[in-house]
């Protein structure tokens, strides 16, 4: 029997822990040069009723599917195999691996402006590898450790929301953007939707575990719309005391963060608290990212192992039922110590960031291909398919714009998809003969 421990209040934490990043803390710095604070706190009410969306369309389709593995696992189950394939190898190379890498360094950066002799990559090495040992060691301790992590998070983020409704501006600003131009901006409103999507990325954490829950049709749906719920609610809490207590001239301080490690919640704490604000600040990102590491370095693994199981990776990657996938755990954090200090990741995660929102929406979209395709239909639930087809909108909008922002992506996106197609072709050849070695060989004994 497996020994289930995940249950929903540790699936709500997986998706807590993966949306809530340094995102939140910069993106409307950026916003501000360009829409007026209505604009602003209307793009993430937005960008939250996107994740709801995604995260009730997904909801639906965990119930059809109660399997770990996500992505992978659903469009495999549903659609075809090669589409699953695609999601699991930018499961492994860009959806964890990669983010995983980004915020340790993120985290080691925000560690040196509390102590200049921290090497802010140093700092990422070690931290991947404590978490890869805390993950691989056990379940319990696993999600124990995770679980504290979370807590910690969501009680800095609640505290520093507290201090800036306590002490800070409360009454509507009256601020204007320094490029506001005639009419609704549409365009720039379009492109910061893009970036606040990435915001609240992770929503779809508990699917990739589904198989370690207790409940997993019960649990996983509630775990992705509650918590996603939780992180809406505060993201626009945490915006209004940006909008109201900040203008567009201390805003453009987000344009240094890659030297200077400061963000908006530095400012408002700065001059709310003091230094010592803008220190505690720096904690919080700290335990952010490595709230952010840590779930992704439990959950990326799943994928590996279910893609393992069906003989798309080596079989070492599997693991033992009731126990973490050791050589996928490992594995992932073998690939994030690599990117650590071989590419300069801030440019990995703007070229992916199409790939991952395709492949959600893709997923969202295996709804209605098994409502409406399969010669035996599967109906899912009425409200799934409406907040499916929210999410495929809105999504298809966001890439639009996205791809005519940056035409090279259309390059850079095909030669990725036509690569692992490639591969899924020469795995797949692969995995049929050994199962017709295996079958002749059956049929050959006595």
């Amino acid at each position: 029997m497996k020994d289930h421990r995940l249950g929903l209040f540790s699936g709500m934490g997986m998706v807590i822990a993966n949306m809530i990043g340094a995102g939140v803390f910069l993106s409307t710095g950026f916003m501000a040069q360009d829409l007026t604070p209505k604009q602003i706190l209307l793009a993430w009410a937005i960008g939250a009723l996107l994740a709801l969306a995604g995260a009730r369309a997904y909801a639906g389709i965990a119930q059809i599917v109660p399997s770990s593995g996500g992505e992978y696992r659903y469009l495999s189950t549903l659609v075809h195999p090669a589409l699953g394939y695609l999601a699991g190898w930018a499961s492994l190379l860009l959806g964890f691996s990669a983010p995983i890498a980004i915020d340790a360094v993120a985290a080691g950066a925000f560690a040196n402006t509390l102590n200049a002799t921290i090497d802010p990559k140093l700092f990422a090495a070690l931290l991947i590898l404590l978490l890869t040992g805390v993950h691989a060691i056990g379940l319990r301790f696993s999600v124990t450790a995770q679980n504290v992590l979370v807590i910690i998070k969501i009680g800095l983020v609640v505290g520093f929301m507290a201090i800036g409704l306590a002490g800070g501006h409360n009454a509507w600003p009256k601020w204007q953007p320094p490029n506001q131009s005639a009419g609704f901006p549409l365009g720039p409103f379009m492109q910061n939707l893009f970036f606040i999507a990435f915001a609240f990325s992770g929503w779809n954490a508990a699917v990739y575990a589904a198989s370690e829950f207790k409940n997993a049709r019960r649990d996983v749906p509630r775990a992705m719309v509650f918590g996603c719920a939780i992180v809406g609610a505060l993201y626009l809490f945490v915006n209004w005391v940006f909008v109201a207590n900040l203008t567009p001239e201390q805003c453009k301080v987000v344009f240094t963060y890659e030297t200077a490690r400061v963000t908006l919640g530095h400012l408002i704490m700065k001059n709310l608290v003091g230094e010592v604000g803008a220190a505690c600040m720096s904690v919080l990102a700290i335990i952010a990212f490595i709230s952010a590491v840590s779930a992704m370095t439990f959950l990326g693994p799943r994928v590996y192992a279910a893609m393992s199981r069906d003989g798309f990776l080596p079989r070492a990657l599997q693991g033992k039922e009731g126990k973490p996938p050791l050589g996928a755990v490992i594995l992932q954090g073998a690939i994030a110590l690599f990117l650590v200090f071989a590419y300069r990741l801030q440019e990995v995660l703007n070229n992916v960031g199409a790939i991952l929102t395709l492949f959600s929406a893709l997923t969202v979209f295996s709804l209605f291909w098994i409502r409406f395709r399969r010669k035996k239909p599967i109906k899912p639930a009425f409200m799934a398919l409406i907040a499916a087809f929210f999410y495929l909108l809105l999504s298809g909008v966001m890439l639009y714009f996205g791809f005519k922002q940056s035409p090279t992506l259309n390059l850079w996106v095909g030669a990725s998809i036509l690569t692992a197609l490639i591969g899924y072709y020469i795995t797949k050849r692969r995995v049929d003969a050994q199962n017709e070695r295996v079958t002749i060989q059956g049929e050959a004994a006595p």
